[in-house]
């Protein structure tokens, strides 16, 4: 298993990193999982920081022709933009020793690797609907999922 960044501590300045899953359900009204992922994304807000990195920034821009569009659609006053550690990098190559070890076929590290290592690093919470490699590779990040 690859290693786990301490826990964050609860209460305030909690923040959740959102996969780019989510956000995509919400911007493209997913027909089975828009009204889950809006939800959560409400709910979150709420309590917490909600934050994206390049990597899932570039996950998103797929579905957009202009870069103001997808800066508008994800506003620097809805989602905190954060860099990603130079830690997490390390620790998502961790990840991907461990996911090759198990067979796995990719012959370079997947983005999720990198989002789960930043989570982790920074003791995020991490909304997402694709927790089963998460969980996997990261045990102890807390995951707000189905």
């Amino acid at each position: 298993m690859a290693p786990d960044a301490p826990e964050a501590a609860p209460g305030a300045g909690r923040r959740v990193l959102v996969d780019a899953n989510v956000l995509l359900d919400v911007l493209t009204d997913d027909p089975d999982w828009y009204g889950w992922s809006a939800a959560q994304l409400d709910a979150c807000a709420t309590g917490a920081e909600l934050c994206i990195n390049p990597i899932i920034y570039a996950e998103v821009s797929v579905g957009f022709e202009r870069i103001e569009e997808l800066d508008e659609a994800l506003s620097p006053d809805a989602f905190t933009r954060l860099e990603l550690p130079w830690e997490a990098g390390f620790l998502a190559g961790k990840a991907f020793l461990q996911y090759r070890r198990a067979k796995g076929a990719r012959s370079s590290p997947l983005p999720d690797f990198h989002i789960g290592a930043h989570a982790a690093i920074e003791g995020m919470a991490l909304l997402t609907r694709d927790a089963k490699r998460y969980r996997t590779c990261y045990p102890k990040l807390e995951l707000i999922c189905p």
